[in-house]
């Protein structure tokens, strides 16, 4: 079938060069329009951060991510003075109102609240901006969840140009380094070119339906770069066996993609299978980027599949000579001869040789047992940002926690009202519950708005903590409201008490993501289990190729703890030194590095298991197979290494964690996990491991 369809694709070459050409330039088309469709969020539909959301919406006409807090250092003018100003300024925001304003220590700051969603409100806060200089408020600082989309924006996308440069530059060194200066090199470039555009149109049409994440266009370019060129790699230099042997150039491509094509469709597959588990975790933050991710290995196949086979019946024979760099994988493919050697040296001490490849993971994975999680943090972005100089001034003068206080939602039976004596006297006990805990620096309360709402039915008490929202002491302080000073008021029956507020939706948003981790780890492997059964016709060399995946995933985890919480070469690397991991990276790491790591074991067993069928024994086999993918194996790890790095480059502290945690266990599995520990197993297991 495969061997049709390439004859097929050949044979109309034009019409898919011009459908690949039709569908790059709607993707470039739509880039600038997808910007507009990303967002930031962390809500989490059907938790008690959001219930607490559509309360204070409908009743205090509060939107808690469409809101900006303004920060004016006090000077000659007078505090009301000030809050005249701001709310003029304010006005210049469709249904910009001010819902606060307090005077601390020098400082004022100010609540504007708007009925706008985050991705429209954060495109007025430039003119806000200029609204509040033009009253004369020059020193007047902005920051909140729609200021901090509206100055990271621009950010990530100056990360993602700077990251492709490097990206390109680097994949090129590596093709030209096992290629040689051919013209075959720039066909992996062609292929990804068309891979990412293409991706980038289908991420935008899947935007109308579902919420995208600001991140999307950074993971799906950079990682999209990197796995497109990789499968171009893989299939080039099969062709360049496959050249010598073939009588003719469409015989030799229909003979590439009868192997290297079916290996492809397998990697895909996997890849997406680890990618497709994202949409088991009820947070639309991972769901958009678990969407976004399945894209990008569907479009990688389709072009490998249609693009490249075209490409390489262009090319022909005289595309693959070098000129002046002969290329690691020439006439003496110099890479598959130190391949042959290692793996000798592997299968002749095995037993050595997988005991320190395991010590090796081990020592890589040991930070492990320090990870801790944060839903997000104020100080892992660039300082030089307005919103986090707003951020610096406010925790220097007044305490973090006013940024982002969590608002205590309490709903009180039908008839009372918060305005009564006996109410006040609920409203100040819970108040006073609360403030006693020590992670509390102040609460506010009251009888007019906007603590209670027109009808008098409706509450909530502003909760500061003394760190900010994603500190572990300020997920602890949502926890111990909910379980403890809640119930400690002893509040009359019929009260109904929601925690919201941005912190209380990161602990619903941690909580929520790993309360669903473990079923999208179950899941995954169980699906890898099956795909890789299939693709290797023994179970024995599946539930390896999974349980190597594991090992992997491990030591990436350990090196993103090493590197960001120990400061381990994070000088080097120009990486921020932070004390938690964002909680989404390590489990987009795990479906991403749990297809990737597949897919280098069914480029090296598929070689293996061809080797066997035609005669060789098992310790000869795994010789030749990775003889004849090591190498390839070991520069497509490179290349998506030298794609990850233009995140780990750039100036946000998830995409950072995420770029390293991904480039580790690339290099990894790619070198100690397949290179030493999987020859090692083999051959301890011996003839069982192919059945």
């Amino acid at each position: 079938m495969l061997n049709r369809w390439t004859r097929a694709v050949v044979r109309h070459r034009t019409l898919v060069v011009v459908g690949w050409l039709a569908l790059a330039l709607l993707g470039v088309a739509t880039n600038g329009a997808l910007d507009a469709r990303l967002s930031t969020s962390l809500s989490v539909p059907g938790t008690q951060s959001a219930q607490a959301n559509v309360i204070l919406a409908a009743h205090f006409h509060e939107n808690v991510e469409g809101s900006f807090t303004i920060v004016v250092p006090q000077s000659a003018l007078s505090t009301a003075t000030i809050e005249r100003r701001v709310a003029d300024a304010v006005r210049i925001v469709p249904t910009g109102q001010i819902l606060q304003s307090k005077e601390i220590s020098g400082v004022v700051y100010l609540e504007a609240d708007t009925n706008l969603d985050l991705v429209h409100a954060a495109t007025w806060t430039g003119r806000l901006r200029l609204a509040l200089a033009a009253e004369g408020l020059s020193r007047a600082m902005v920051t909140g969840p729609a200021a901090l989309q509206s100055d990271v924006t621009p950010v990530l996308t100056s990360d993602l140009r700077r990251g492709e440069l490097v990206a390109l530059l680097l994949a090129l060194v590596v093709l030209i380094a096992v290629l040689g200066l051919c013209a075959a090199v720039a066909v992996p470039f062609v292929v990804a070119a068309a891979t990412i555009s293409t991706s980038l149109l289908v991420v935008y049409l899947l935007s109308h339906v579902l919420p995208m994440v600001l991140y999307v266009p950074n993971v799906l370019e950079l990682i999209g770069l990197g796995l497109a060129i990789d499968y171009s790699l893989l299939i080039v230099h099969r062709f360049r066996a496959e050249m010598r042997l073939a009588t003719s150039r469409t015989d030799a491509v229909v003979a590439t993609m009868d192997r290297a094509g079916r290996t492809v469709m397998v990697s895909g597959a996997a890849v997406g299978v680890g990618l497709a588990t994202l949409l088991l975790v009820p947070v639309p933050f991972l769901r958009s980027l678990g969407a976004a991710g399945i894209v990008v290995p569907l479009v990688s196949v389709a072009a490998a599949l249609s693009l490249q086979p075209v490409l390489l019946s262009l090319l022909g024979e005289r595309g693959l000579r070098s000129v002046g760099v002969p290329g690691l994988m020439g006439e003496r493919d110099r890479l598959a001869t130190s391949w042959t050697t290692t793996t000798r040296v592997v299968l002749r001490f095995p037993r050595r040789i997988l005991l320190v490849a395991l010590v090796i993971v081990a020592l890589c994975a040991a930070s492990l047992w320090w990870l801790q999680l944060t839903p997000g943090s104020l100080s892992a972005i660039p300082s030089s940002l307005p919103s986090a100089q707003a951020n610096l001034y406010m925790e220097h003068h007044v305490g973090t926690g006013v940024i982002t206080p969590v608002q205590v939602v309490v709903t009180a039976s039908k008839g009372e009202n918060w305005r009564s004596a006996a109410l006040q006297r609920v409203q100040s006990r819970l108040g006073t519950v609360i403030l006693a805990e020590p992670e509390v620096s102040d609460v506010a309360i009251g009888i007019n708005a906007p603590y209670v709402d027109a009808s008098g039915r409706y509450t909530q008490i502003f909760v500061v903590a003394r760190d900010q929202f994603g500190a572990a002491a300020s997920q602890q302080l949502v926890t111990r409201i909910r379980e403890h000073d809640v119930a400690a008021a002893a509040l009359p029956r019929g009260f109904q008490v929601v925690v919201g507020g941005a912190a209380a939706q990161g602990v619903d948003y941690l909580h929520q993501t790993y309360g669903a981790f473990v079923w999208v780890v179950a899941l995954a492997m169980a699906l890898a289990l099956l795909v890789l059964w299939w693709a290797f016709r023994s179970l024995t060399l599946a539930a390896l190729a999974v349980l190597f995946d594991v090992l992997s995933v491990a030591a990436a985890y350990g090196v993103m703890v090493a590197v960001f919480r120990f400061g381990v070469a994070s000088s080097l690397l120009g990486t921020y030194r932070i004390s938690q991991i964002e909680g989404w990276v390590p489990v987009f790491v795990f479906a991403m590095l749990f297809g990737l790591s597949m897919d280098y074991e069914v480029f090296i067993v598929t070689r293996m298991r061809e080797a066997l069928e035609t005669g060789l024994s098992s310790d000869d086999a795994i010789v030749a197979g990775l003889a004849q993918t090591g190498g390839v194996v070991s520069a497509a790890a490179f290349i998506m290494v030298a794609a990850l790095s233009g995140l780990a480059l750039g100036h946000i502290a998830g995409l950072q964690e995420l770029g390293v945690g991904l480039a580790a266990g690339v290099l990894i599995d790619a070198t100690v996990v397949r290179g030493l520990i999987l020859p090692a197993t083999l051959a301890l297991v011996g003839e069982r491991s192919w059945h």
